[in-house]
């Protein structure tokens, strides 16, 4: 069937601030969902509060409404469609892009008569099938009618019908809230005495106060299918998953596989078909579709888990993992297509209408960040908790393993081998019990220690086939110590490297030897990687899409043009204080380099990410950002320089190696970003520059600490160099709190050096951007701060422009952010924080990169910011090129979001160390607004150390 002539105008629902549990995979399925409808000339309309994503971009929507994600805000956008000339109407709504806050708001709007209101159609799903997949007790009920296995369960809308259910179900069990996403408020019950809690805190979160009390199936094997289905009720399989953890871990927080690995052929052609069954049961609509299965190891029984019918965070996963654009495909069933009639986006000569094969493994590994939340539960259950992932791409599991390890930004070189391990065999056997956020690498640490592989298996219930492939890495440590660098034989080296061992590991295992000894020794051998591509069909058919993984193999698919390229290294996984606004900045950074005829080569390994869409740069290398992975891309492709300043700290980390080693950074240089990291050297150039700034001191143990503390004056701010997110900052007021933090940073970060400055207590905090051209200086934006300074930038509400600075602090703080980008020689862009304390300013820090604020600010103001700097980075253009014209009428709020509800147990104390998952932005008219009030008169109230 060809489109839905009808639709011509589309209202796509985004998925609002980051939160644990709803993350930027739905900016990535909502701006491709976008796109692909563009593609069929349909008008995009999209609703979204999220300022930091590019899918509430102009490059991606023709209308784009950043408003508070409820009815009346739908509404108000449908009205305005209707009474403008210039607006087209809305003919229908896709609310199957923005995760569970997107399809709640679709059900709450059909309740509430607006879509038959204003005559728009809702497509890509049905509001019946929500309703059947979200209701815990339609769904059992269903699975029991279709005769699709499910756990034994009852539903319950008290606390009495919930003492009965348990009562009749008996211990474990599980406890799902209706209508919650991400696991929230669910739990396992394993003992009578947890039941009460465990419930009231279900019937809390969810909106319906309804919970599913079920028998709990931990142990069993998890798996997920992705499917797609046309209006012909033709249904494919994207892909299958497997979780490396067993059941009793949210998939979210779990460590995947694809495709799945221990599964038998026979019990997957059974799961297929009820999966097929299951989608066919929920409805007649067109769209994706994702099921969770569990499986008994014993007798491979299966059960229904649930039934999502939207988009989900595993089919970005999958999308990235075989190289099918799912929400891209889906959109287009949305609007008629049938899946023969839709071109497949890699080999552009064959049909959508085939299943992907894959002749590689995937890996995907959580990311999360419990250091930021002290005090909570850091098991791992069934609430998710992790703040994103990584994606890795090998030929064999342990090599994608291994390089999902290097990918996670948490110092390790892959996993284990790398001086990081631990050796206290009780801390390792209850960290197998209760699994947090490292039982993979204490998983090895057992076994490096001898620890007997059925015992591991018997305590974390994984499957046999996965520990066999972890202890194959033991063996070969324990062989690689029997030789020298330089009697290595070829072929164990090479075994080693299809293995996933980084040259930093190899060279930890050997002693004595550095990374680059180890790296020009395989160099020497011949050993190099050669880069494969992803093409959904194992080479059945040609691809055209030029998206690359490495391994090592003979045959290198990647061929280097004879173009000028620029490599934009990214962010990595999503963590607290390096968010989805750097993936917007890379993506700009992309479009940038494309528009001044370079050819642009992403690298990075998020696979929740726009900037991993294999669409958005001219090649793309979804590979670790880690120093080896880069260097040897940047062999291959020799480009004109490396463009550092835009993937938040991740890609700032390899400006040394990469000034070291002669390659060119594109922007500001390597030794001008250092001074402005370097607190020392920062501040003796403040001096220079007679800029007023806090005293300060550096200390390399406690000891020095207090005798700084005491010369600067208390209260003191405590914090490391070289970080992102104001990671282990503190406040603190006397010596004996300055000893702790001291100790405990130089713990966690082994020799580095502490900065202890003094505190500007209650002072006002503002920040500025600006661009600089070497020539010219733009003011970009200047932000104020509603919470007085202590409170992380990230953390604060902040309002654009300023809103109570007098105008002698606002020409200081221009006055001083001109002289440093100035001092600095900054090419690109550049934010400072200022303090402001009896009318004079301070200034706090320099970050000669993008930052958390540029992208909100070019969505205040209506100004394309980040492509403007890209093209001054890479000399193309200059300030006075552009004509740069601000549209905001009143003020623009940023409105941190934080994901508290997942830690119930954290106080809601901000101090100087990022807490917020996200960010939301809220305009208001003057600041009369009632909103705004509240939010000034509540401004001091969680500030803390």
């Amino acid at each position: 069937m060809p489109k839905d002539t009808s639709i011509s105008s589309v209202l796509i629902i985004g998925s609002g601030p980051i939160i644990i549990g709803q993350a930027c995979e739905f900016d990535y399925s909502g701006s491709q969902a976008a796109l692909s409808l563009k593609e069929e000339g349909i008008t995009v309309s999209i609703i979204n509060s999220n300022p930091a994503t590019i899918m509430t971009d102009k490059v991606i929507g023709d209308h784009v409404y950043l408003r508070p994600l409820s009815v009346d805000s739908i509404e108000v956008i449908l009205q305005e469609h209707i009474d403008s000339p210039d607006l087209p109407r809305i003919d229908a709504v896709l609310p199957t892009m923005g995760g569970q806050t997107a399809l709640n708001l679709c059900v709450e709007a059909s309740e509430r008569g607006v879509w038959e209101k204003y005559g728009v159609k809702v497509i890509g799903v049905d509001v019946a099938a929500i309703e059947k997949t979200e209701n815990r007790e339609a769904f059992r009920q269903l699975m029991v009618d279709i005769g699709v296995g499910v756990a034994p369960s009852k539903i319950a809308n008290s606390f009495l019908e919930g003492k009965e259910a348990a009562q009749e179900i008996g211990f474990p069990l599980v406890i799902r809230p209706s209508y919650t996403l991400g696991g929230s408020g669910g739990g396992f019950v394993h003992k009578k005495e947890e039941f009460d809690a465990a419930l009231k805190r279900g019937l809390e979160a969810s909106p319906t106060h309804e919970v599913l009390v079920e028998q709990a199936v931990l142990g069993w094997k998890e798996y997920e299918l992705e499917l797609l289905r046309d209006s012909n009720d033709n249904v494919i399989i994207i892909c299958s998953i497997e979780n490396f953890d067993p059941m009793g871990i949210h998939t979210g927080d779990s460590i995947t596989v694809a495709p799945a690995m221990t599964l038998s052929d026979r019990c997957y052609q059974d799961m297929r078909n009820q999966a097929i069954k299951m989608m066919r049961a929920i409805g007649t609509f067109a769209g994706g579709c994702n099921v969770q299965f569990s499986v008994n190891p014993a007798n491979d029984d299966i059960i229904a888990i649930e039934i999502n019918p939207r988009v989900s965070r595993s089919s970005a996963l999958a999308s990235k993992a075989t190289g099918y654009p799912i929400a891209k495909i889906a959109a287009k069933l949305a609007i008629g297509y049938n899946l023969d009639e839709i071109e497949n986006q890699i080999t552009k000569t064959t049909s959508a209408y085939f299943e992907p094969t894959l002749d590689y493994v995937i890996v995907k590994i959580p990311r999360w960040n419990f250091d930021k939340f002290k005090g909570a539960n850091k098991e791992l259950g069934l609430q998710m908790k992790s703040v994103g992932e990584v994606m890795a791409i090998g030929r064999t599991f342990i090599e994608a393993l291994q390089k999902a390890c290097q990918s996670l930004e948490i110092g390790r070189a892959g996993l284990g081998a790398d001086g990081r391990q631990n050796r206290n065999i009780n801390e390792i056997m209850d960290g197998l019990e209760h699994a947090s956020w490292n039982r993979l690498f204490l998983i090895k640490d057992a076994m490096t220690m001898g620890v007997p592989l059925e015992s591991i298996r018997k305590v974390t219930k994984i499957d046999k086939w996965f520990l066999n492939q972890i202890q194959e890495l033991v063996a070969l440590e324990v062989e690689l110590k029997r030789y020298s660098l330089n009697n290595i034989p070829r072929d164990f080296f090479f075994t080693l490297k299809t293995k996933g061992f980084s040259d930093i590991q190899i060279a930890w295992l050997l002693g004595n030897v550095t990374e680059d000894e180890v790296y020009d020794r395989r160099k020497a051998l011949g050993i190099n990687r050669v880069y494969k591509m992803v093409d959904t069909c194992a080479a059945e058919f040609p691809a055209k899409t030029p998206y690359y993984y490495s391994s090592f193999d003979e045959e290198n698919e990647s061929i280097s043009s004879d173009r000028k390229k620029v490599i934009v290294l990214g962010s990595g996984p999503n963590r607290i204080g390096q968010g989805i606004e750097f993936d917007y900045s890379c993506v700009h950074g992309l479009l940038a380099a494309k528009e001044s005829g370079f050819e642009a080569i992403m690298v990075n390994c998020n696979p929740e990410t726009v900037s991993t869409d294999f669409n958005m740069a001219d090649k793309l290398y979804f590979e670790p950002v880690f120093w080896e992975h880069v260097r040897e891309i940047i062999e291959l492709e020799k480009p004109v320089g490396v463009i550092v300043q835009l993937g938040g700290q991740t890609a700032l980390k390899m400006a040394e190696k990469l000034t070291e080693k002669g390659i060119k950074i594109i922007g500001t240089s390597f030794e001008n970003m250092d001074i402005a990291e370097d607190r020392g050297r920062f501040s003796d150039l403040l001096k220079e520059l007679d800029i007023p700034y806090p005293k300060y001191g550096v200390a390399e143990n406690a000891e020095e600490a207090i005798v700084v503390a005491n010369e600067v004056g208390y209260p003191v701010l405590v914090r490391p160099s070289y970080v992102l997110g104001g990671q282990g900052m503190s406040i603190v007021i006397n010596d004996e709190d300055l000893e702790k933090a001291v100790v405990k940073l130089l713990g966690d970060l082994p020799g580095n050096r502490v900065l202890i400055d003094h505190f500007l207590d209650r002072a006002e905090e503002a920040e500025s951007d600006s661009i600089s051209d070497g020539d010219d200086v733009h003011i970009v934006g200047m932000m104020e701060h509603i919470e007085p300074a202590g409170i992380h930038s990230g953390d604060s509400f902040a309002v654009l422009p300023t809103f109570s600075l007098s105008e002698k602090v606002t020409k200081s703080m221009e006055e001083y952010s001109i002289k440093i980008a100035k001092a600095l020689d900054v090419r690109g862009l550049l934010n400072i924080q200022f303090a402001i304390k009896d009318e004079k300013v301070y200034v706090i820090e320099a970050n000669p990169r993008a930052s958390r604020t540029v992208p909100f600010i070019a969505k205040a103001y209506d100004v394309p910011y980040i492509n403007i700097a890209a093209k001054i980075m890479l000399g193309v253009a200059k300030l006075k090129d552009f004509t740069i014209e601000r549209k905001l009428k009143g003020y623009a709020i940023k409105e941190p979001v934080f994901s508290y509800e997942k830690f119930p147990e954290v106080t809601k104390e901000l101090g100087p160390e990022m807490k917020s998952t996200g960010e939301a932005i809220r305009f208001i008219k003057d600041l009369e607004d009632p909103y705004f009030r509240k939010l000034y008169k509540d401004k001091s109230m969680y500030l803390s150390k």
